[in-house]
């Protein structure tokens, strides 16, 4: 009887001791649950969609009287050019640094609403040197090759011969779509045309190339509407978003991005002929990668510093980059992968892209040896953001003519 009392005494004893186990293990088990990461709330980008770097670069001060003497010739430059009737957005900088920068106009002219340092306006064709420069990351992350054939990434790609850097070099023989969708039973213009609808057409309507690939060069926006696809066919996602995860959230650019035809026109800014009349949209302003991005000039600085930062690709991708491929004939004008060129008897290499669409009119100026970003705007027709190229004359030995009093 004792016996039994001792065994169901233990027992109870066991049980107790057990229910108290496995209550304390419950409580350190749902405080463990409880316990989450916070939340992060900067971009995390996959492994799958690599992106650029912002450089790192730390520059030697600029002497004070060097920046003043700067601003002096950058104000009169935009004194003498624009006048109080002009739209523009105008930055100069050096070694990452602003020497000077200018703000003028209206983004839209209805609601009174002004251009500033932080308006995005429509970049035109300077939107290639930002497409160019996400597939020399593809081809950098080994996602994709120079020497790659087109239709073994986009598989209804129909010309056989044309690799990705004939697309990147305007030496694909390609014709532009802008021309060729106005021909009779190609495309109906009352509906907006897509990069998608554009590789069909291409594929479906035997739209011949002008001449094989690399016979020569011609540049043609077909070409960059073919890239932007090949980016979201290889990151996985539209190219609006990986334009976004690739380039402008890495670099800060919070006040760039692409435009998305269904829902952006009401919110961008507006595009003006030179008379201030408004251009609207047409039936070509889907597509993209050849155009369509907006950006602000501190974004594109922002842009332009990173891109010639040595962690930027490698040394032979980026000599790729700058190097011509235009010049059947002899003579200084040129066209690299993604950018423009002017390679001076003098040795001098001047790297730029200009922009114009609707009323759009746009200048990136990259002095790579100086160290030199110049942007100029402007989303009132105008060729005046065309003049910004004189004044690498300030900075280094580049034949332009500057017509001011404090020209050099």
């Amino acid at each position: 009887m004792i016996y039994l009392l001792t065994t169901k005494t233990q027992m109870t004893t066991r049980i107790f001791y057990t229910y108290i186990y496995s209550t304390i293990l419950l409580i350190f088990s749902s405080c463990k649950k409880e316990v989450v990461k916070p939340k992060i709330d900067y971009p995390i980008y996959a492994d799958t969609i690599p992106h650029i770097k912002p450089s790192q670069v730390v520059y030697k001060e600029m002497n004070a009287d060097y920046k003043t003497k700067s601003k002096l010739h950058l104000q009169e430059f935009v004194k003498k050019n624009w006048s109080d009737k002009n739209h523009f957005s105008f930055l100069v900088a050096k070694n990452g640094e602003i020497l000077h920068e200018a703000y003028q106009g209206f983004a839209n002219i209805q609601t009174k609403k002004m251009i500033d340092s932080a308006t995005p306006l429509h970049i035109a064709s300077v939107s290639k040197v930002i497409t160019a420069t996400a597939i020399m990351i593809l081809v950098d992350a080994k996602r994709i090759a120079l020497n790659q054939k087109v239709n073994t990434i986009l598989p209804t790609f129909p010309y056989a011969d044309v690799s990705v850097q004939d697309l990147l070099s305007h030496r694909s023989g390609l014709r532009n779509y802008a021309y060729f969708t106005e021909d009779k039973g190609v495309w109906n213009r009352k509906i907006a045309l897509t990069n998608t609808d554009l590789l069909r057409l291409l594929s479906e309507k035997n739209l011949k190339q002008d001449w094989p690939a690399n016979r020569r060069f011609t540049y043609c926006n077909t070409n960059y509407a073919m890239l932007a696809l090949i980016i979201e066919k290889k990151t996985g996602t539209t190219f609006k978003e990986a334009m976004r995860r690739m380039i402008f959230a890495p670099l800060g650019m919070a006040n760039s991005f692409v435009f998305e035809e269904s829902t952006d026109k009401k919110n961008v800014s507006k595009s003006y002929k030179g008379t201030g009349i408004e251009i609207g949209f047409d039936y070509l302003d889907a597509v993209y990668g050849d155009k369509n991005i907006y950006s602000t000039p501190r974004d594109l600085m922002r842009f332009d510093l990173a891109r010639n930062a040595s962690t930027f690709l490698n040394d032979d991708l980026r000599k790729k980059i700058n190097q011509g491929y235009s010049n059947e004939r002899k003579g200084t004008k040129n066209y690299g992968l993604g950018i423009r060129m002017i390679n001076f008897e003098n040795g001098q290499n001047f790297y730029f892209h200009n922009g114009w669409w609707h009323g759009n009119t746009a200048s990136f100026i990259s002095l790579q040896k100086e160290h030199v970003t110049i942007i100029a705007l402007s989303n009132k027709f105008s060729t005046l953001p065309y003049r910004a190229k004189n004044l690498a004359k300030y900075f280094g030995n580049y034949p332009f003519v500057i017509k001011d009093s404090l020209a050099p």
